[in-house]
């Protein structure tokens, strides 16, 4: 369970692909301390959602826990707005993991040929075709996925060891210790220093915004009030810890800053391994590593991207709700759910024809999106005074209201700090779209609540005999709930009493 959700990070091309990020943005005390001070809120966040959770273990997550926490008068619209960003979070997400990983492939010929820079085209179509490698292992090779995420953990811990010792070992030239942890530099940003630093943040932020997808796995476990809490804390604490071995040696091997950020395609990584190791072909074996992350990592995002897309789709969030809901029984995956997921984000990928800087917005989005639907139970459950998790088996006791009303400022917080660009002046080419993609996001959820939602909309099925203001112990028996409109995976129909109870 632990090693699961540890994979859903992806630490070491988290790091890697948005290194240029926090290099403007501060450098070495960004990067560092930055990962530290984002690690320690992350891990008050999934505490936070750890105690709803040992509460409500239901596969539903956030989208529930929302519904369930609230009055039922709220229930529905403050659902509607957590299933939106949920929904638009594992989109972005899927999108700034692929986007970022077509442009590590195609920094990786200026290893051999330092004049090669890439049209938008080309990135754009090394994009599609990273999107298509996800989408047809996730058609078919659906069976596999299991073990592709079983590999997947083995791949990531085996990459980080070998980069680590290879960078140490074979660098000539290696920074000294005041550098690593005292070094700070925002003048290439704009930015006072202050602010430049938080902006700086969205490296570890991004990075760090798995752990609430973690809930997905409640059906999947025994005990999943203890287990599914637990795993939250704990991934969270592992990706900090392992961000950290990552991150020192990298900083120890750095090569000239100034020659990182204007890299090709904005991936200095490849660079950076290829100084260290002195030659290009070290530095690529090293850069392949990273590049088995993104292939874990692109599949697994658009994996649950899909199922979250099929999800929302059944409970009619989204327009065009019958045809996304579909099953293909066939297959046995909802494969219009897919194609939908697929789509978007090729589209959205176009965004970077009009800004080279495309990437900073999606990876702003995506954190944006999750984070605020992470907070907006957590924000509930503070204003109805804590009563639902009052009982909890994980509870923060004493210092949970402070735990809470930390990570709800913190998240405001990031809304504004994740829509800045990196850099100032601003030109249109350099701007960062986070906010116009997100405002898009948000006119289209709300146009469709007005059209659909108000009227038909009522939240997810909860079971009759839970009250979405429950007071109390463990709610047991919160399986995945079956409406009458949903088609299940295995393709057969449900009655809209029915629900699957979780093992």
């Amino acid at each position: 369970m632990l090693n699961r959700s540890f994979a859903i990070m992806a630490v070491p091309f988290g790091l890697s692909t948005t290194m240029a990020i926090s290099l403007t943005d501060g450098q070495s005390v960004t990067v560092l301390y930055g990962w530290i001070f984002v690690s320690i809120i992350s891990l008050s966040i999934a505490a936070s959602l750890a105690e709803i959770c040992a509460v409500y273990p239901t596969a539903g997550g956030v989208y529930y826990w929302s519904a369930m926490l609230s009055t039922k008068k709220y229930a529905p619209v403050v659902s509607w707005i957590t299933g939106w960003l949920t929904l638009v979070g594992n989109w972005t997400v899927t999108l700034s993991i692929n986007f970022s990983g077509a442009q590590l492939i195609l920094s990786a010929i200026t290893l051999w040929n330092e004049d090669f820079a890439a049209t938008q085209w080309q990135t754009v179509l090394m994009f599609w075709a990273v999107m298509s490698i996800a989408f047809s292992v996730n058609v078919f090779g659906a069976r596999y996925l299991d073990l592709i995420n079983k590999v997947c953990i083995y791949w990531t811990a085996a990459s980080v060891i070998i980069i680590i010792i290879t960078v140490l070992v074979m660098s000539d030239n290696r920074r000294s210790a005041e550098f690593v942890f005292t070094h700070f530099d925002a003048s290439a940003s704009g930015w006072p220093s202050a602010w430049a630093w938080f902006v700086g943040l969205l490296q570890a932020a991004y990075t760090l915004t798995g752990y609430g997808m973690v809930a997905a796995m409640c059906e999947e476990v025994q005990m999943p009030e203890r287990e599914v809490p637990r795993a939250m804390v704990l991934s969270v604490a592992a990706a900090g810890i392992t961000g950290i071995i990552y991150l020192i040696p990298i900083l120890f091997v750095l090569p000239d800053v100034s020659l990182l950020p204007s890299v090709t395609n904005g991936q200095p990584i490849g660079l950076v391994f290829k100084i260290a190791t002195g030659s290009a072909g070290g530095g690529f074996a090293l850069l392949f590593l990273i590049l088995g992350i993104l292939f874990f990592a692109g599949v697994g995002s658009l994996t649950a991207a899909s199922r979250c897309t099929y999800a929302f789709a059944r409970d009619g969030v989204i327009p065009g709700s019958r045809l996304w809901a579909r099953v293909d029984r066939r297959l046995d995956i909802p494969l219009w759910g897919l194609v939908l997921s697929t789509v978007v984000d090729c589209i959205l990928g176009c965004i970077y024809f009009g800004s080279t800087s495309a990437f900073n917005a999606f990876t702003g989005v995506a954190t944006i999106c999750l984070s605020v639907s992470y907070g907006i139970p957590i924000f509930v459950s503070l204003v109805r005074g804590q009563k639902a998790v009052r009982h909890s088996t994980f509870s923060l006791g004493r210092f949970g209201f402070v735990i809470n009303a930390t990570t709800v400022a913190w998240i405001l917080l990031a809304i504004v700090l994740f829509c800045m660009p990196t850099a100032i002046p601003v030109t249109p080419v350099s701007m960062n779209y986070a906010s116009v993609v997100f405002m898009g996001f948000a006119l289209i959820s709300v146009i469709w609540y007005i059209i659909s939602g108000r009227k038909e909309f009522t939240g997810p099925p909860i079971p009759a005999d839970i009250e979405p203001e429950h007071d109390g112990q463990v709610v047991e028996g919160l399986g995945r709930v079956v409406t009458e409109r949903e088609t299940t995976l295995d393709g057969s129909s449900s009655s809209k009493d029915e629900m699957a109870a979780s093992k």
